[in-house]
């Protein structure tokens, strides 16, 4: 009885369902065919354009090309490489470029619903009618509008052609006009939400790649790690993605997945930020923000004074000469066993190999050689912390610094836990 209506009434469900299905589209590409089949669609368009709006270069790039009599896919997911140069917004003086319909709509924001390009007046379909006499097509009706996103930036513009009735081209109704403005403005929203949620995963990715650059700066010995690791990963999560046979046959990642994967391996040792340089760097025992073994080859240096010192009162109170012999026999022995255990503690420091008791034990007596440090006071020759660095049994860690150094794995869990 009002089949106008019911088909109106059709339409304007399919365009719910289109709504739904745009919100719900996560690949550029895919959202952006979407968009152009949809609108081609709901009204019975042979053939459209979408294009997108590149505001730095100030033209507008075809994106997606569709003519159906012509069987022509340009762009989108399995379209051919799209051959045209985008539309100039300005014209070599800067001055906007109303003549075409497509960078009108651009630039004016209002929509353009033209019956028949060969009789329109004020627009320039010069290049339109050279592609039809090339292709033998004839470009009629036109419908073009802007899509423009929630702060009323053009984005784009989604141009429909030949709307197709009972296999003859007619203009595009007003409720065609109304039900593609309805659409590009739910285009825009999607595509400019989607743009959004990309520029954040960058960003996001961004900042981690920043953190894990300054990790990697911190160390000559780990540097490069934070970003070998993600590239290691993904390399093996691929490789079991193609396998196709034995237990892993069946293993599938998606596009989620992979993010999700690679998102974790750049964050998987973020903790290390906190981690001290000297204690990931500690190139031997006694180093921490220097090599400590200098100061021992300074103490060794003042116990040959010290020994020399009392040589010397020795022998300057008119003894023997054979007497004097000795005590000059036992000067140089004192003076081979200090260069001996400097040579010794001075192996010790490198930590390159397993230190048996017997090391352990020397280095406990050489400790207990007195000294008189700058405060004159007489104290044994290795401190407690020095004594417990050199007896490291393997490495150059002691066991307060590996937590220290194990530490960045409860505040790695600390700062992924708090991300939202």
């Amino acid at each position: 009885m009002f089949p106008a209506s019911n088909n109106l009434i059709s339409r304007l469900k399919e365009l719910n369902e289109i709504g739904i299905a745009l919100s719900q589209q996560h690949d550029i590409n895919n959202l952006l065919e979407l968009i152009l089949e949809a609108a081609k669609r709901i009204t019975h368009a042979d053939a459209g354009t979408l294009y997108l709006h590149d505001a730095e270069h100030r033209v507008l790039r075809f994106e997606i090309v569709r003519n159906d009599s012509l069987r022509i896919a340009m762009g989108g997911v399995g379209g051919e490489p799209i051959r045209f140069y985008p539309v100039q917004l300005y014209d070599t003086k800067g001055e906007p470029n109303h003549t075409m319909v497509v960078s009108h709509a651009a630039l004016s924001g209002e929509t353009v619903n033209i019956p028949d390009a060969y009789t329109a007046q004020g627009y320039d379909f010069s290049g339109t009618k050279r592609f039809d006499a090339k292709t033998g097509y004839h470009s009629q009706s036109f419908l073009t509008v802007p899509m423009s996103n929630h702060e009323s930036e053009v984005i784009g513009v989604l141009q429909l052609i030949n709307s197709e009735e009972s296999g003859a081209v007619v203009p595009f109704s007003t409720d065609d006009q109304q039900l593609v403005e309805s659409l590009a403005s739910q285009a825009a929203i999607a595509l400019t939400n989607r743009r959004l949620i990309i520029q954040l995963e960058e960003l996001f990715e961004a900042f981690i790649q920043l953190i894990n650059t300054a990790i990697d700066d911190k160390s000559p010995y780990t540097g490069g790690h934070c970003a070998r690791v993600p590239e290691l990963t993904m390399m093996l999560a691929e490789a079991v993605t193609r396998t196709r046979q034995g237990p892993l046959k069946d293993f599938v990642m998606t596009e989620k997945d992979r993010h999700e994967l690679k998102i974790a391996s750049l964050l998987h040792d973020c903790g290390k930020i906190t981690t001290p340089v000297h204690v990931v760097d500690k190139p031997t025992k006694l180093h921490t923000l220097f090599d400590r073994i200098e100061l021992l080859d300074t103490r060794f240096e003042v116990l040959k004074r010290e020994a020399e010192i009392e040589m010397l009162k020795k022998t300057a109170c008119g003894i023997e000469d054979s007497e004097k012999a000795e005590i000059h026999a036992d000067y140089a022995a004192r003076l081979r066993q200090l260069d001996d255990d400097s040579k010794f503690l001075r192996k010790c420091n490198v930590g390159s190999e397993v230190m048996p008791e017997a090391a352990q034990q020397r280095v406990r007596e050489i400790a207990r050689y007195q000294w008189h440090n700058a405060h004159g006071e007489r104290v044994n020759f290795l401190s407690e912390n020095e004594l417990e660095n050199l007896n490291i049994r393997s490495g150059t860690l002691t066991a307060e610094e590996r937590k220290i150094i194990n530490h960045h794995i409860e505040v790695t869990i600390k700062m992924l836990e708090s991300l939202p």
